[in-house]
């Protein structure tokens, strides 16, 4: 077949409505083209002039199966020579807690364990985490969890080293002292806080969820073992990953978004795009859980050099106010926020790009509309009772 006539083409959807959550609808069909073989060179003069952006450095990465056996050398590479470990109950069941103590013990560097961390952690969480810190002699912290063990020893590093509060270091860049090196090792895929320079601690009274970052709580480096995800229970498994793929979603579109986050959102995407469906299904293996890990790893990079958007604000307050679970408040919020970002040209034309990575076209927002949709009815969540919401006060807590 000469070159330029064929091409891959919009997804066949042979029945565009395939029943809920149905995606066998979704597949490539071939089909002749008399496209040109060499597209033409865009106009330079109507090309966008750059907008001005500066990049936060990432975390040294280090990703594979396997890849928590390089904890001790990782440690040791910080020059650092006792631990305090952070995570939680549910990672020592697991058998990853003792793993871990067990790889740092064996290589000589004495570790204090704190394993009484809690979902979405609240000042009170990093007051007691710094508490039993403060009771022990250690040079590095080992975050081994999901988010909130991970946000809980950036929360005690910086009540450790810096004093006062969590409410002093809302927002970012407050931290005016020296902090201890963090290694980051995520047992879930869907945070992405390994590569962020936050944590998120929600506030005693309120429950208002703050972002306190700087750039020295951000972990020196993460350990990706997608083996660790294996033991994740299934229903967390596809709320955290719900939640990272709005992560990639949101930070390629928001407007704090750069030619560098947009590199990381996009190819976050093309990870969790490729494994979601499975782990939806019950069938997610090895060559799922690394997109999955490494996936929520760029996305969480993505953030970190843009910033979220409607979703995960409209998310939050639902969370605090009526407990629902983070992942499946903004799985409820996302295909709704992403229409309504579509009617905006510039959206439309990056939600057209990331079309194309479902083998589409990549020339409008709607095939990836639909497939978002799709994606989250899969899930079968039961419905949330909007009618017992307080909507205005959602509204503006948003």
């Amino acid at each position: 077949m000469l070159l330029g006539q064929s091409r891959w083409s919009l997804l066949d959807r042979e029945n565009p409505c395939p029943g809920r959550g149905n995606l066998s609808g979704w597949r490539v069909r071939h089909e002749s083209s008399s496209r040109p073989t060499r597209p033409p060179f865009p106009d330079p003069d109507k090309a966008p002039m750059i907008e001005p952006f500066a990049s936060r450095p990432a975390p040294k990465l280090v990703f594979g199966p396997g890849s928590l056996r390089e904890l001790p050398a990782t440690v040791r590479e910080l020059g650092a020579t006792a631990v305090f470990l952070v995570s939680d109950a549910g990672i020592a069941r697991a058998g990853h807690l003792d793993t871990a103590r067990r790889l740092l013990e064996s290589a000589g560097l004495p570790v204090a364990v704190f394993a009484d961390t809690h979902e979405n952690p609240t000042e009170s969480d990093a007051a007691a985490c710094c508490a039993a810190a403060q009771r022990e002699r250690f040079d590095c912290f080992v975050a081994l969890g999901g988010g909130s063990s991970l946000d809980t020893a950036k929360a005690c590093n910086f009540l450790l080293t810096n004093g006062g509060a969590m409410r002093d270091y809302q927002g970012y860049g407050k931290a005016t002292q020296p902090m201890l090196p963090l290694v980051a090792v995520p047992t879930t895929a869907g945070t992405g806080s390994e590569c962020q320079s936050y944590a998120l601690v929600s506030r005693d009274d309120t429950h208002e969820k703050m972002a306190c970052g700087d750039p020295k709580a951000r972990a020196a480096t993460a350990l990706l073992d997608p083996d660790l995800t294996a033991t994740q229970p299934r229903s967390v498994a596809i709320l955290t990953g719900l939640d990272a793929l709005a992560h990639a979603l949101e930070s390629a579109v928001c407007t704090r978004r750069s030619p560098l986050s947009s590199l990381y959102s996009e190819s976050a995407f093309r990870h969790l795009a490729r494994a979601l469906p499975s782990l939806i299904a019950g069938r997610a293996a090895e060559a799922e859980r690394a997109d999955m890990q490494l996936g929520a790893a760029l996305a969480g990079l993505a953030i970190e050099n843009s910033m979220l958007g409607g979703a995960h604000a409209s998310a939050n307050p639902l969370t605090a106010r009526h407990g629902v679970v983070h992942g499946r408040a903004v799985a409820a919020m996302l295909p709704h926020v992403m229409r309504f970002n579509a009617a905006r040209p510039e959206v439309a034309a990056i939600y057209g790009r990331l079309s194309a990575v479902l083998q589409e076209e990549g020339v409008s927002a709607a095939p990836l509309l639909d497939w978002v949709g799709q994606l989250v009815a899969s899930c079968a969540f039961p419905p949330l009772d909007g009618a017992a919401f307080d909507c205005a006060a959602l509204a503006r807590e948003a």
